[in-house]
């Protein structure tokens, strides 16, 4: 309907003016597959090959093998981003896969809620016919997004302005490239882990208080990042429920933990799914 078209429009311009903040996360995510190990399935089996990833790209010799990656990837040149993407982990995990956990699928959720954040100061009268329609409130701009399902197509999109500007790149090129934005954010958890714990709210809920202290004891000794991103969220509810939390306890919960947009969504959709 046109009311969603407008929106998804705004996203994609929106998409585009932090396409360089897109190819810089990129950049810093691929930092350090140079050094892991080398694996491909042969024959269904998982094996090393017994070099790294940096040593192969190297020497232009292919990183994925004729088992691996995703068809939609095409054929890459040897040693190329696109090659590190058709390739897989340690774990047998296709590299294309984590990217699109790590990265992509995050960095579109922020995307859009910069765009309905837009579109609710610039477009005040679509932003309200908008809401009507999709049944849901302003205070949720993450729930808003999903209702609106503008994430997938941006996401494609998303994949491919990277390729646009990666596919063919040599791996160690890429990398050097992140290596400042990466070592930045290094620093940065460094920091954050030295900080003392941050001071509960003034203003909490009594009636979740007991609740609430063992959930941040569960989120500081599981080791996740703060705020939590979307991609860790299975990490968070093993945590939460491994701590003796109830399952009926933790949606009044989260609004009150440090988790980035679109964690507390994808915790109880894990938790739904698992009922």
């Amino acid at each position: 309907m046109f009311v969603v078209d407008w929106m998804g429009q705004v996203s994609r311009d929106v998409l585009r003016e932090r396409l360089p903040a897109l190819i810089a996360e990129t950049c810093a995510w691929s930092v350090g597959i140079s050094d892991r190990p080398h694996h491909e399935r042969r024959r269904g089996r998982l094996v090393a090959t017994g070099g790294t990833m940096g040593d192969r790209a190297a020497r232009g010799q292919p990183l994925s093998g004729e088992e691996d990656g995703r068809l939609d990837l095409g054929d890459a040149r040897p040693g190329s981003f696109r090659d590190v993407l058709n390739a897989v982990d340690a774990a047998g995990v296709v590299y294309a896969d984590r990217f699109d956990q790590e990265v992509l699928e995050p960095f579109v959720l922020d995307t859009c809620v910069l765009a309905a954040e837009r579109a609710r100061e610039t477009r005040k009268a679509a932003w309200a016919e908008l809401l009507d329609d999709l049944g849901e409130g302003d205070d949720d701009l993450v729930a808003v997004v999903r209702a609106g399902g503008w994430e997938a197509p941006l996401r494609t999109e998303a994949e491919h302005l990277v390729l646009a500007a990666l596919a063919d790149v040599p791996l160690l090129e890429v990398e050097a490239e992140g290596l400042p934005l990466a070592l930045v954010r290094a620093a940065a958890a460094l920091a954050r882990d030295a900080a003392p714990p941050v001071a509960a709210p003034a203003a909490e809920d009594p009636a979740v208080s007991g609740a609430l202290f063992l959930a941040r004891t569960a989120l500081q000794a599981a080791g996740l990042p703060e705020p939590v991103p979307p991609a860790d969220a299975d990490r968070l509810l093993a945590a939460l429920l491994a701590e003796g939390l109830e399952p009926d306890e933790l949606p009044a919960l989260l609004p009150h933990l440090p988790l980035r947009p679109g964690t507390a969504g994808a915790v109880l959709t894990l938790l739904d799914a698992g009922r």
